[in-house]
């Protein structure tokens, strides 16, 4: 037991030498748990009845859906106060939404409000995605097995709801969103990626998707893709360091594709394997022969 409270006394050492302690009695960060429950919730919100055991009928739906809706914000509006709270204290490289005289509260109600009214064009927005899947992927039998099973759409679900929070503003939440389906999944999208409609991962494992990517329409991605940036620099934060994706691209498994002015073209194709770091004219067939020779063909 001596040697336990040595180790205790180390530990409490550390704590004043290097922090990292999230006093309760302080000011807060935002609450993983709390960030997970959430995310729970608003599943259920989107899809419901496909997520929990409760029945729901055309009778109950609009008393669950609103009882479900105000406690959601309530939820949101007490995390999103803490991460705009810690943004005020601590500064950083992106702008929060501004708190005012009366404090982060009234800002954290106007973004979970606006959150809450864009919540039916999220679920616009995963109706198309869905259906992408399905006539991706000739396996999918039905609209329900890619919502319940397809680790694609659970990832693209999260980041339109991340993305919705990243873009006001808010610190910290996008980021534990993405990482909390990155851990199921597999597949790592920055909240910060802008991506059109009918966007389909299939199979999705080991998709990396930076920060300051854009995807247009009708894309397609396999397992092992990377679209990553060239540099790593710190300073390079506040740059386009990610690709560009045009609309009707498919790219095939364990492609890499590097760099903020690299664009791939609408209607190219790109090979499993391929590595680019260099513009792709459109309607371009890229892929590897023997011996790693990049070879574009044009299509048609």
């Amino acid at each position: 037991m001596q040697r336990l409270q040595k180790s205790i006394e180390a530990l409490i050492d550390s704590y004043n030498s290097f922090g990292l302690v999230n006093h309760s009695g302080g000011a807060n960060i935002p609450s993983r748990g709390s960030v997970e429950d959430i995310l729970q919730g608003l599943d259920e919100l989107i899809f419901p009845g496909f997520r929990e055991n409760q029945v729901l009928d055309h009778d109950n739906l609009s008393l669950i859906t609103g009882e479900k809706v105000n406690h959601l914000a309530r939820e949101l509006i007490r995390e999103v106060e803490k991460s705009l709270a810690f943004a005020a204290r601590n500064g950083g490289d992106t702008e929060p939404a501004p708190c005012g005289s009366e404090g982060c509260h009234a800002a954290a109600e106007l973004i979970v409000e606006a959150f809450f009214e864009e919540l039916p064009a999220i679920r616009e927005a995963l109706n198309l995605d869905m259906k992408a899947a399905f006539r991706g992927d000739p396996a999918a039998k039905s609209f329900e097995e890619v919502i319940l099973s397809y680790p694609g759409f659970s990832a693209i679900t999260v980041h339109r709801m991340a993305h919705f929070f990243w873009q006001a503003g808010v610190p910290l939440i996008p980021r534990m969103m993405s990482e909390l389906v990155h851990g199921l999944t597999g597949i790592d999208i920055h909240p910060g990626a802008c991506i059109g409609e009918s966007f389909f991962i299939d199979h999705g494992t080991g998709v990396v998707i930076g920060e300051t990517t854009i995807i247009g329409k009708n894309v397609k991605l396999y397992q092992g893709v990377t679209l990553g940036a060239l540099s790593v620099k710190k300073e390079e934060g506040n740059r386009k360091r990610h690709p560009t994706i045009e609309d009707n691209v498919t790219i095939y498994s364990n492609a890499t594709i590097l760099g903020g002015e690299t664009v791939i073209g609408r209607g190219c194709t790109i090979g499993g394997n391929v590595w680019l770091v260099t513009s792709v004219p459109a309607d371009t067939t890229v892929y590897t022969k023997a011996g790693d020779q990049l070879v574009k063909a044009k299509q048609g």
